[in-house]
């Protein structure tokens, strides 16, 4: 559906954009992630045709959108960040001027914007003046105008900026209301909105693409390591055999449970991705150690997207260093001292570090 390769743009000696290269299939909602001054605004407006590109090809169903514009563009729906409304329109008035301008037939003109006013929730206002409107209604007239001509690609670009909690949470609901019928590219830097809404995640930093997959993906592949804790009822020396005979397990902690009578709790850390729940699970029934709560530590999507922009703004050596198993020494040593390291009220602790006991 959208084709983007090698596009780059540059402002002088400032490289907004940097090579970027991905495909957007029908049928999904598109979480464009970044933080502010990544390069997502400029990359949709070089997807809309509203800047040139300094280099690189868009292709939209097949349409380029520097040498065939007007064809690439009937296929897109655009909002801006700041949306483009005549404060002195009423919303019925300004959709109606938006559809001129997009040619739609006159004969088509009246139902569809009829249509797309009651799927936008904003009939109730359609005579009222824009400069009156809450910020929300805004944004709901400015989708509306995306929706006019019924585009296949919806572009919407920081839509819930500047509304309250119940106008986003209704802003929200209402793209998930047109991804059902379009594609849409919503570009954010609020982690939890691309997390709530969106199918697929491109993570775009200092105008690079660092990731793109589905969001549980991210965070899967990322991590290498898993936290887990545990409450297991029975002997501490037993318990601590168990841990030690799993070999994917590189450290733990175990101390008394304020909660449980007879009872430890116990953190650990694996050396790889792999899901040990159940490994653990036979190991303590066979030692007749009851598990009474087990909590793995998910990844989140705000710790993928941490991870991701910082490693573009290290040197390409010290990703390395983080993935290794023993971190040289600096910076990186020391955040992996403090992570393994025993917290100083737990004297009870017995920990066993990978390669040693």
């Amino acid at each position: 559906m959208i084709e983007i390769k090698h596009l780059t743009k540059k402002y002088g000696d400032h490289t907004a954009v940097d090579d970027l290269t991905f495909t957007v299939k029908k049928g999904q909602i598109y979480g464009f992630l970044g933080p502010n001054g990544a390069g997502k605004s400029t990359t949709m407006n070089m997807i809309t045709g509203y800047i040139g590109a300094t280099s690189g090809d868009i292709t939209i169903n097949g349409y380029d959108i520097f040498e065939e514009p007007e064809l690439a563009k009937k296929s897109i729906g655009y909002l801006p960040e700041q949306p483009p409304l005549y404060m002195d329109m009423t919303p019925y008035e300004y959709l109606r001027f938006a559809a001129e301008l997009k040619k739609i037939p006159k004969s088509a003109r009246k139902n569809m914007i009829q249509e797309i006013m009651e799927r936008t929730m904003i009939l109730d206002v359609k005579d009222r003046l824009i400069k009156n409107l809450s910020k929300g209604y805004k944004q709901r007239v400015g989708i509306a105008q995306a929706l006019l001509g019924y585009p296949e690609i919806i572009i919407l670009d920081e839509p819930t900026v500047g509304l309250d909690p119940k106008q986003i949470i209704e802003i929200r609901d209402l793209i998930r209301e047109i991804g059902k019928q379009h594609t849409v590219i919503l570009s954010s830097h609020i982690l939890s909105e691309v997390s709530a809404i969106c199918d697929y995640v491109l993570i775009i930093s200092n105008g690079k693409l660092v990731a793109s997959d589905k969001p549980a993906n991210l965070t899967r592949h990322l991590r290498d390591t898993v936290s887990m804790s545990m409450t297991v009822l029975g002997d501490r020396n037993q318990i601590q055999k168990v841990l030690e005979g799993q070999a994917q397990v590189s450290s733990f902690w175990i101390r008394e449970s304020a909660q449980e009578t007879g009872a430890w709790d116990v953190d650990l850390k694996s050396g790889d991705s792999a899901d040990l729940r159940e490994k653990l699970f036979n190991a303590f029934a066979e030692s007749k150690c009851p598990i009474l709560k087990m909590q793995t530590e998910e990844m989140s999507l705000e710790d993928a997207f941490l991870e991701l922009t910082e490693e573009k703004t290290e040197p390409e050596d010290t990703a390395e260093t983080e993935r290794a198993s023993e971190p040289e020494d600096g910076a990186e040593a020391e955040r992996a001292s403090e992570a393994e390291e025993t917290p100083a009220d737990q004297t009870e602790e017995t920990g066993r570090q990978e390669g040693g006991n």
